[in-house]
Formats: structure tokens, sequence, C-alpha cells
């Protein structure tokens, strides 16, 4: 029998008037704890999740000042199987144009599948294992997910990198975000970091905008801390913080 997981902490989000200021306020913090970390260790190394979700984020964290990029590496959580090396959709692609390019970064290791996904996850798992990870920037989705961990999720995954098949609402999810014209353009499998490997980083920041995430934000933090909801295992993480916009805090006033 699996140990059951222990909630730990249940920070109140910052529910801001708008997207853009909700991404501001993130990157405020983050770029606060990455000056913070810089000061007392030669190096820090993040995870970053691709969606547009992250774009308010992302756009106001490229510009934040006196952060030492040279010293950062950077990873991200999940990739898609099948699409073409250039195609729009590919996460490592999206997150290039978004902050990888812009920013003068010690690293970036992009999640590639090439033709042996087992084997890149194994090799990406060992390249995240070599030194901790200081902070994640990650979302929400719809369907309570972390990564592409769908419902339900291993929340005690033995491995930190693995294949994924997609469901259907995460899928759905894609279409709305308008990454893909048709469900059936979207891919059904993905390499991601499972909820553990997520976990083990030292601090966790969370930016979950938008009307369609209100219920997935209510359950993960109302609903008991289960796979049935991926994103409820943040609750067992001791640093962690969560913005949301006036849309997406719409579940919680109830």
């Amino acid at each position: 029998m699996q140990p059951a997981l222990i909630e730990k902490s249940m920070p109140s989000p910052f529910v801001a008037e708008s997207r853009a200021l909700m991404g501001r306020r993130a990157a405020e913090d983050i770029a606060s704890t990455l000056r913070q970390l810089l000061q007392s260790q030669q190096s820090v190394r993040m995870i970053f999740a691709a969606a547009p979700s992250q774009s308010e984020m992302l756009a106001e964290l490229i510009v934040m000042p006196g952060i030492g990029w040279s010293r950062v590496t950077a990873f991200h959580m999940d990739e898609y199987l099948g699409l073409g090396a250039e195609a729009p959709q590919r996460f490592g692609l999206w997150l290039r144009h978004a902050i990888f390019d812009r920013l003068p970064f010690a690293a970036v290791h992009l999640l590639e599948p090439g033709n042996d996904p087992e084997t890149t996850a194994a090799d990406y798992a060992n390249r995240l294992a070599e030194h901790p990870i200081d902070i994640v920037c990650c979302g929400i989705g719809a369907n309570g997910h972390l990564a592409f961990n769908d419902p339900p999720a291993d929340l005690h995954d033995p491995v930190d990198v693995k294949m994924v098949e997609l469901d259907t609402a995460c899928r759905q999810q894609q279409v709305d975000d308008r990454c893909f014209e048709r469900f059936e353009d979207v891919p059904n499998h993905a390499l991601t970091l499972t909820v553990p490997r997520l976990l083990l980083s030292d601090r966790i920041f969370c930016c979950v905008p938008g009307a369609n995430k209100s219920e997935a934000v209510r359950r993960s933090l109302r609903d008991p801390i289960s796979g049935a909801v991926p994103a409820t295992a943040l609750r067992t993480h001791s640093n962690w913080s969560l913005y949301l916009d006036q849309d997406s805090a719409t579940g919680l006033k109830a």
C-alpha cells in the first residue's frame, strides 16, 4: 500500500484583476526568487511549462532587471510525440520563441523525443537528476493535469520522465487554446515529467488564468489529494504559489 500524501501548504492564491496583472505579479515573484538564489549559489536550474497560460508571465519575466540569466539552466516539462521538428505546436519551439532564445541562459535542455522516446525519457531524467531543481513554472490543465499527467495520474510514479497517452479532455484543451485547429490534429501521445519529479523542486510558481480553468482550480484546492485531480498534489509541496485572474478564480467564490 502506497503511503498517503500529506497536505503541507494551502497558500492563498493571488487573484489579479486581469491576466496581464496576474502575469506581472508572478514574474515579479519569480524574479525576486531568482535574484535571491543567485546571491547564495553558483547557478539555478528551472523547469518551464509551455502553454498560453504562461504567456503573460513569461513576457514580463524576460524584462525583469537584475537577473544573471547566464547562470540559469532551463528545462521544459513535456513534449508531443509525432510532430515534425518545425511544427509550431511543439513545446520546445514555443518556449524558444517565448523565452529560451530571448535570454542568455547558461544552457537550455530541450525535450526532443526523436526516434526513440523511451531512451529520450531516460536520458532527460538523468540530466534532471544531476543537480536539484530550484524552480518550476507551471500551470494547471482544464482536466486538473500537471504537465501531461492526465487523470487518473500516479502521484507516486517511480520514474521521472515517461511516455503517456493524452486523454480526450487534455487534447480538447489544445484546440480550445487555439494551439491546434482540429481535435484530430492533436497528437495522442507525449513525453512528460511525472508529478513526483515536479514536486522535487524547491519552489513552484503556478499561473492559471481563464474561465475554462475555474473548475480545475476549485477542485485542485478543495478536492481530496489524489490522481483524480493531479494538481491536488501541489498541496503536498511546502513552497508553492498560485496566481489567478478574475475568471479562473470564479469557482472559489461559491
